[in-house]
């Protein structure tokens, strides 16, 4: 199902027809259904906004291990003093799906009023949703305001029409995001 909220791609293409848009809007609404699910009913604090061609989303969990690429060995990695999980999704307004290959940066003004980063997050390859992603160390649980900046990506863009997008930086503000702080000290399976 099409979600209502989405403005549509414009039809007037030599690139696509009705029916590959479709299919693009599709996709894109089984991808916001995960994120749905991960920023609303998962995490302990989340939300999206949109912000020029992006859709801009968070979610906020207790710090974890993960994977890194050392060399040619997966290395697995706990959480050591981050405390907190910070994920920010990033989508296609215009479809829904998931935009690879971006310099997303996030803030966290604390409840101090102190600013903690900008740190960059990374791309995580997770079995449910990708998304930009890092361990925060913070000094204290409380209520925070996180600051997402997105560049506008290097990639090519194809399509005379609808490939006019994602040119401009975006920046969001998400205020009064309540954080505990927590590790999820999971081992790799043997």
């Amino acid at each position: 199902m099409v979600r209502p909220d989405t403005p549509p791609m414009n039809p007037d293409t030599s690139e696509a027809d009705a029916r590959q848009l479709r299919l693009a809007r599709l996709q894109g609404d089984a991808y916001r259904a995960a994120l749905d699910h991960m920023a609303l009913e998962v995490a302990e604090a989340g939300g999206h906004t949109t912000a020029g061609d992006y859709l801009v989303a968070y979610a906020i969990e207790e710090a974890e291990g993960m994977y890194h690429l050392e060399g040619a060995d997966l290395v697995w990695h706990n959480p050591d003093a981050g405390n907190a999980h910070v994920e920010v999704v990033v989508c296609d307004a215009a479809d829904g799906r998931f935009v690879p290959g971006l310099d997303v940066t996030a803030t966290l003004v604390g409840p101090d009023g102190h600013e903690h980063g900008p740190h960059r997050q990374e791309l995580v390859w997770h079995p449910m949703l990708y998304h930009y992603a890092r361990n925060w160390d913070l000094p204290a649980d409380g209520t925070y305001t996180l600051r997402v900046h997105v560049e506008p990506p290097a990639f090519m863009r194809h399509d005379e029409v609808n490939g006019r997008r994602f040119a401009q930086p975006v920046d969001v503000e998400f205020p009064g995001i309540e954080i505990e702080r927590g590790q999820e000290p999971v081992e790799p399976p043997s």
